[in-house]
């Protein structure tokens, strides 16, 4: 990674970034691990969980705008993580953390069920290519999986910016009988990204989905 993000990473990862047990490889989390966020955080209070960071913007943009909300962002990508830590360096969020883990493997076991307040999916890889597609990330197996950790009545917040990965969440999502589709409006707290004007640039359009955890 970058020296800047290497020395955000030194200077921080001891703060920000939690120790979980591994089981098999250097992104896993051992399953017999749970969370405990009280621990982590000092406190009780309402948990978001982001999957995937990517360089820090919705994460460190919902943190600074709900001081009273814990958020942990699951992040596979080291360099990714010292990105985003290096926007901590001069502005410190005590309500941040970071797991390097694949989020699939972190959310089947790490957090116990009914724990987390909102989930937030923003633009996940769309791995394009038809062989590919197998790949992504939202599926019948992870919805499952995030209802498995979403309080009844959590939010399940995504926005992709590739129209047939948007018409394939909607499948699997509005087919889940464990969620409802409430709002395909801008989420409130997603900042307009340097991706984002990329995408809209070239003509693509953003699609926001919000379901709802029954």
């Amino acid at each position: 990674m970058p020296p800047r993000h290497q020395a955000a990473y030194d200077q921080l990862a001891d703060t920000y970034v939690i120790d979980v047990p591994r089981e098999g490889g250097s992104t896993t989390v051992a399953p017999s691990y749970v969370l405990d966020p009280v621990a982590v955080f000092g406190r009780r209070a309402p948990l978001v969980v982001e999957v995937g960071a990517g360089s820090g913007d919705a994460l460190i943009a919902g943190a600074q705008a709900l001081p009273e909300t814990d958020f942990v962002a699951l992040e596979v990508w080291r360099p990714g993580i010292g990105q985003c830590l290096s926007r901590l360096v001069d502005e410190p969020l005590p309500n941040v953390r970071f797991v390097e883990a694949d989020a699939e493997v972190a959310l089947a076991t790490m957090l116990a069920p009914g724990s987390v307040e909102e989930v937030w999916t923003y633009f996940p890889d769309p791995w394009p290519k038809r062989r590919q597609q197998h790949r992504r990330i939202v599926g019948p197996e992870f919805a499952d999986t995030v209802c498995r950790v979403l309080r009844p009545g959590g939010v399940w917040r995504l926005a992709t910016d590739i129209d047939d990965y948007a018409a394939h969440m909607r499948k699997v999502l509005d087919a889940h009988e464990g969620l409802e589709l409430i709002s395909t409006e801008r989420a409130p707290l997603r900042p307009v990204t340097r991706f984002e004007r990329k995408g809209t640039a070239v003509g693509r359009t953003i699609t926001d989905l919000a379901y709802r955890r029954l």
